[in-house]
């Protein structure tokens, strides 16, 4: 393949969306050639989104994927469940490459997709070729393959935190609950009561308890690490903030040890994996301490007194969390470096 890769970005308009399309303007052997949007053909790109007046200057096109195959190498699916699961056969059919930013393709069981999200699941052969892109767990996966599902935001953080534990049976699976904070971006660019400003500004509340689709994701994940089946208590709370997600994660060690044990672990883990950051003892990281970037950070607590490990992990709920990890994901699959386009500091304050 001569020349930059060729990307369409199906669902630009969505903040998810625009953000692959802040990255990919960065990468250097990557070109956009098509910003998708069903429900906004025609109009300019930059209307929706004026900080991108003069850089995209592109007209928004309808979903077409006989077109895409003439205009793209590879297509990022950032749109609403249940459109993937239409769209992707077609679209592998016309020989592109996908990696899908929804949640349609990331359980391997239909039943649990249709459970859990209340939509029709895409086909068995679609669930079983998608390549579960969590990079710094499953990277291996990735190279090579034509169809990734790209992780959830919240199951990035938690599972991140959670598989050196499973990895190396420190923990008993059986006692982990995961307690998660996100910002509203992660609710996406469509309105709802809960998200107007005078609903959650100087307010925080828990949603979905008991019931977020991302559960049967991070149980799936982390029952691939342990080799047994997880189940386990997450809950998600909506705090006023724009981007981040924050997950507290607990579980019972089975033998004692300290922090400077566990961290040892965790270094050892994701020993040159650049966008996992371990903080030292003692130290703990903050949504706002990797706010535009790409990492996770990680930092951990051993409680002697209950023989139990407090590990708390954060990112961008928009970049490691979906647009991010979409581009790591590609950079994996052409067999790229796996920080091409990605070398962002985070922003701060």
């Amino acid at each position: 393949m001569g020349g930059k890769l060729r990307a369409a970005i199906v669902g630009s308009t969505g903040y998810g969306g625009v953000e692959l399309i802040r990255l990919l303007l960065q990468h250097p052997n990557v070109e956009i050639a098509s910003v998708v949007s069903s429900s906004n053909a025609g109009a300019l790109y930059a209307e929706g989104y004026p900080h991108l007046t003069e850089i995209v200057t592109d007209r928004l096109e309808a979903i077409d994927p006989e077109a895409m195959k003439s205009k793209a190498d590879v297509v990022f699916l950032a749109t609403p469940h249940g459109v993937s699961t239409e769209l992707t056969p077609k679209l592998i059919e016309a020989g592109l490459k996908v990696i899908d930013v929804s949640g349609d393709l990331r359980l391997k069981r239909g039943d649990v997709y249709e459970k859990w999200y209340k939509h029709k699941p895409a086909a068995p052969e679609y669930l079983e070729r998608a390549v579960y892109g969590l990079c710094e767990v499953f990277g291996d996966d990735v190279r090579g393959a034509d169809l990734i599902a790209n992780p959830g935001c919240f199951p990035t953080a938690t599972a991140l935190g959670l598989v050196p534990l499973l990895a190396e049976r420190w923990i008993d699976p059986s006692t982990i609950i995961s307690d998660a904070k996100t910002g509203v971006s992660g609710a996406g660019r469509g309105l709802g009561l809960t998200h107007h400003y005078s609903e959650i500004n100087e307010n925080t509340l828990a949603y979905k308890v008991n019931r977020h689709q991302h559960t049967p994701e991070i149980e799936q994940t982390l029952s691939r690490i342990a080799d047994e089946e997880v189940t386990m208590t997450f809950t998600t709370h909506l705090l006023p903030m724009t981007r981040g997600i924050l997950v507290t994660s607990y579980a019972k060690l089975n033998a004692a040890r300290t922090d400077e044990e566990v961290l040892d672990l965790f270094r050892k883990y994701y020993e040159g994996r650049r966008f996992v950051r371990i903080r030292p003892a003692g130290k703990l990281p903050a949504t706002k301490e990797v706010y535009g970037s790409n990492y996770c950070d990680i930092g951990v607590s051993v409680d002697e007194r209950t023989n139990r490990v407090t590990v708390i992990s954060v990112i961008d709920n928009l970049v490691k969390g979906a647009a991010g990890q979409a581009v790591q994901n590609l950079n994996l699959m052409m067999g790229w470096d796996e920080g091409m386009g990605l070398a962002f500091t985070p922003v701060y304050p």
